[in-house]
């Protein structure tokens, strides 16, 4: 196997982790990135093959949690209730009684919902020069998100600083300063999100969390814990995610010149969105751990044993898209991984898909002469892959 050295702190890497992807490729399905003391997947059928496999979970094995402190305990008990985090059987009676509130005829009636948030955010638009990422990127999932939980639009910029006090536990650049911020706005999420449930269950309406309090299977449903847990995950984990591939979709877009006359064609538009979460994807990492002994890709793992997923190197393997480092929304190449695949599938991947697909062709259709005003700098938040700032002539 071969080793690679690369910081994830290095600022020429954060600004383009391709190139060191590019390089690693020699190491074909499994290298050893000496930085984090870790094996990784790096081809698509590698990555492929530990999303699928059973014989791989999410679930962190006791010797290797966090240290017990006392700042993180909000954050790990929301941990211990999340989809994201946990293994079948228990996965599995969650994730349906989720699916059953979270479902795609309840997603699809929110299209022209999004379509007036889309429109309202790009009315407020007017200056010569724009900052995208804050005033569009990230305004409209977090909206989104507030819509579907019923929570007021009024909520949103507060949502925004939990969000990324919270995910800032999953970057390289994690320090103390940011665990504790992230166990403070842990604790103050969900109390706010605990006491919307309660209400909820005096005066319900048509939004999630009302769903969720009556989805049921088998006599069975969510605690107050997984539906907090829930909530958060969805602002979290959706938010982060599609306001930096909005970003990313945007830039690209802009960099490869992409012929947007065709965004009027219903099918070319779900290509687009396809083709930037392989092209930039806002997530680059992911983990999972073996269940029992097992050898693979030619390399023994022990129960228990971590082993890192290049999600990002996966989309550019050569082996399975051509022309990897081009955009190609036409391309017929094999999907990407960046929504996860197997039993930890995104479970708001339509949703996501959907949001891209109307902010960014409403975006386009407002300003068709849209470009840069400025180079944009990727933030220093490996593993997460946006910008902090997006400027753009309209």
């Amino acid at each position: 196997m071969l080793r690679f050295s690369q910081s994830p702190l290095d600022n020429t890497f954060v600004q383009n982790p391709y190139a060191f992807y590019e390089k690693i490729q020699a190491g074909g399905d499994l290298i050893f990135w000496d930085d984090y003391n870790l094996v990784f997947a790096i081809s698509h059928k590698a990555v492929n093959y530990f999303l699928r496999n059973r014989k791989w979970g999410r679930e962190v094995p006791e010797d290797k949690k966090c240290p017990y402190s006392e700042h993180l305990v909000p954050f790990l008990k929301m941990e211990e209730n999340s989809l994201l985090e946990i293994d079948p059987p228990r996965h599995t009676k969650l994730r349906k009684l989720v699916a059953k509130a979270f479902t795609t005829s309840s997603i699809a009636k929110l299209e022209p919902e999004i379509e007036q948030i889309v429109n309202n955010i790009l009315a407020n638009l007017t200056q010569d020069e724009i900052e995208l990422q804050k005033n569009f990127s990230e305004k409209v999932p977090v909206l989104v998100i507030a819509k579907l939980l019923g929570v007021d639009f009024s909520m949103a910029d507060q949502l925004l600083r939990w969000s990324h006090d919270i995910v800032a536990m999953y970057q390289a650049n994690r320090d103390l300063e940011k665990e504790i911020l992230a166990g403070k706005a842990s604790a103050e999420f969900a109390e706010y999100m605990i006491s919307i449930i309660n209400h909820r269950k005096t005066t319900p309406g048509h939004d999630l969390i009302s769903r969720l309090l009556v989805a049921e299977i088998d006599g069975e449903k969510l605690t107050m814990d997984e539906m907090v847990t829930t909530c958060i995950l969805l602002l979290n984990a959706g938010h982060e995610a599609t306001a930096f591939a909005l970003g990313n979709g945007v830039k690209a877009l802009i960099d490869e010149r992409v012929d947007i006359s065709q965004f009027n064609d219903p099918d070319y538009i779900p290509r687009v969105v396809e083709e930037i979460l392989r092209f930039d994807p806002p997530l680059h990492i992911f983990e999972r751990y073996a269940k029992e002994d097992v050898e693979i890709f030619n390399h023994p793992f022990k129960k228990g044993q971590e082993v890192g997923l290049l999600l990002a190197a996966a989309n550019r393997d050569p082996v399975a898209f051509d022309t990897p480092d081009k955009f190609r929304p036409d391309r017929k190449n094999p999907g990407n991984v960046s929504l996860g695949a197997g039993v930890h599938f995104c479970v708001g991947a339509p949703l996501a898909r959907m949001e891209m697909r109307i902010a960014l062709k409403g975006l386009f259709d407002y300003f068709p002469e849209l470009k840069l005003a400025k180079t944009p700098v990727y933030s220093d938040r490996y593993h997460f892959h946006g910008f902090d700032e997006l400027w753009v002539n309209p």
